[in-house]
């Protein structure tokens, strides 16, 4: 496994910066963001290739890009994706298929698995592989729902992006078990943060009403202790893109982030020590 920082905490900052901050924190290379607003537009695509050989002079790797991408007619995704190919990024994060109630959850899976398939003949002719992450308010909050919108579609070319975070703290609540077993097949990025809920306001009705936010890695509501030690039993390899959505000051965010990475890595050491005492016995 290898750990990547997700870009979207560095919005207002430039390249060198993200270059060397994710250098410092010790990150082994970058999950780029691709969205308005951000160091990389998506209306300019040529900009991939500079923004990948200013961070990998710093000795990152860009492995990964992040794009609001959902519809293979409406976004053009033929520039983005041959680009980010040619910058040797292999995998892309889609966007979100919202979960509309007017529309109800068939019709929406049905036009949702139609964008995907035109996504993916696009993605096969450049040579990468296009994500979809669970997330919250979306068609694919869960794994079991993720798995019912890429059911059928080439691994080698559609993956999937477990986000026990947002199933934590958004919706999409499963047995983490579940989530990774059921898309085993489609596993291509996992990604890291966690949160939790506390009792918000008491409401005239008499209904309590709940909040939730972002933690520290160790102290929210997902076991990544037990993730982390899943996911080496099971012989994932792939990427961990951390997500820091902390809303505290900029050097604070990095400071956590920091911390953060650290953990995952004393989980990584404390399983491979488990391990050579087994083999030594």
């Amino acid at each position: 496994m290898y750990s990547l920082l997700f870009t979207k905490l560095f919005r207002g900052e430039s390249l060198e910066t993200i270059a060397e901050s994710t250098r410092q924190l010790g990150f082994d290379g970058v999950d780029l963001l691709i969205r308005r607003g951000h160091q990389v537009e998506p209306d300019a695509p040529e900009l991939i290739l500079d923004a990948v050989r200013r961070l990998q002079t710093e000795g990152l790797t860009v492995p990964m890009a992040t794009t609001d991408i959902t519809d293979p007619v409406l976004h053009t995704p033929e520039r983005i994706f041959a680009t980010c190919a040619e910058a040797g990024i292999g995998q892309i994060r889609l966007g979100y298929w919202k979960y509309d109630p007017g529309t109800r959850y068939v019709a929406g899976v049905d036009a949702a698995r139609r964008d995907l398939d035109g996504l993916a003949k696009v993605a096969a002719r450049a040579d990468v592989k296009i994500v979809v992450q669970l997330h919250g308010g979306t068609l694919h909050g869960s794994g079991v729902q993720t798995a019912a919108l890429l059911e059928g579609h080439d691994p080698a070319v559609v993956g999937a992006y477990p986000d026990p975070g947002n199933q934590v703290v958004q919706d999409g609540r499963e047995d983490w078990r579940l989530t990774f077993d059921v898309l085993s097949p489609w596993l291509s990025c996992v990604g890291v943060k966690n949160g939790g809920w506390f009792p918000g306001e008491l409401y005239p009705s008499g209904q309590r009403h709940w909040r939730s936010d972002w933690f520290g890695l160790p102290d929210g509501m997902v076991p990544w202790d037990d993730i982390i030690d899943h996911l080496i039993t099971s012989g994932y390899d792939g990427p961990l893109s951390f997500h820091s959505h902390y809303e505290v000051p900029f050097a604070q965010v990095l400071e956590q982030t920091g911390l953060d990475l650290k953990f995952i890595r004393r989980q990584l050491a404390a399983h491979a020590t488990t391990e050579l005492e087994r083999a030594t016995v």
